[in-house]
């Protein structure tokens, strides 16, 4: 009996671009495009199965990062594509070429999540363009800058972050439920900061905290509409955020301590947003999946 090579396992440690990385920052928001290196979000490795034939699915924050990859892999699995996004337009076309490479179509739209009147305007477009929405995921997020103190929690800041990453999930909810079917699927983003809170971005781990609830919620109240509601908890992940939030040096050697001693690539949470997406997830139900290469999700 033949072995075939390709098969043999690959030390996950050894799989991606290790740190220490070139010393980088950007402004708000971070741009992928401007990131060096450049993540992997699936382009060139990605293979779907058919696994989200005919779906359609609205990702927030799906031009860059975690969201750019679960687009890429939702297309590769058989779905239309929808993305709302700030003003990030050089990434969210680079999504929308990778898309349609895949042979899907794709919806853009640029805009504040943290205003109800651009959520429902969101939701509005996709549903003209699609006719529905079989699958909503809640990824789009803000992170500041790195804090030492209290007093850099400013209430504009704070207020924004909240905004951003927990209030635009009620609204998006609720403006997306009336075009949602019994079958369809919500999946959230949160973070291993829910769990393993740091002081430096307290503001957003609080409401990646709040994620997790809100998660869990909704899913016992949705279940009763056929409508599954699940969570995703990235660890330290290789996007726009880190040199957007942390200093060079900290961005220099972001994710060497973790026991992966490397941070993820995009791409090494797509899989996760598939299962849960798809019918291999059907029995899941209010959930937290962590994809964190360094545990810490109870």
């Amino acid at each position: 009996m033949s072995i075939d090579i390709a098969a043999k396992p690959v030390d996950p440690r050894q799989q991606h671009d290790r740190p220490p990385y070139p010393a980088q920052t950007q402004p708000t928001p971070g741009l992928e495009s401007k990131m060096k290196p450049k993540p992997d979000y699936g382009q060139s490795s990605y293979q779907g199965s058919g696994k989200l034939r005919n779906r359609i699915a609205l990702i927030t924050g799906g031009d860059s990062g975690i969201g750019r990859a679960v687009a890429v892999a939702f297309a590769r699995e058989g779905a239309d594509i929808a993305i709302a996004y700030l003003n990030e337009h050089e990434d969210a076309e680079e999504t929308k070429t990778v898309v349609e490479d895949s042979g899907r179509s794709f919806l853009a739209i640029a805009g504040d999540l943290g205003d109800d009147q651009h959520c429902q305007r969101v939701i509005q477009e996709t549903v003209n363009r699609f006719g529905r929405i079989d699958i909503l995921v809640n990824n789009a997020a803000f992170m500041g800058k790195t804090v030492e103190t209290m007093d850099e929690f400013t209430p504009e800041r704070v207020e924004k972050t909240f905004r951003t990453n927990i209030v635009s999930m009620f609204h998006m909810v609720r403006h997306a439920l009336p075009h949602m079917q019994p079958g369809s699927v919500i999946i959230n983003t949160t973070s291993i900061q829910a769990y393993q809170p740091e002081f430096m971005i307290l503001d957003y781990a609080a409401t990646k905290g709040a994620i997790v609830t809100f998660t869990k919620g909704l899913a016992q109240k949705l279940i009763h509409q056929g409508i599954r509601v699940n969570a995703v908890a990235p660890g330290p992940v290789w996007t726009p955020f880190i040199p957007q939030s942390f200093s060079a040096e900290a961005t220099a050697k972001f994710g060497q301590d973790f026991p992966m001693n490397r941070p993820a690539q995009p791409v090494e949470l797509s899989p996760a947003f598939v299962f849960l997406a798809s019918e291999d997830g059907r029995y899941v139900l209010g959930e937290t999946l962590g994809v964190t290469g360094a545990g810490g999700i109870p």
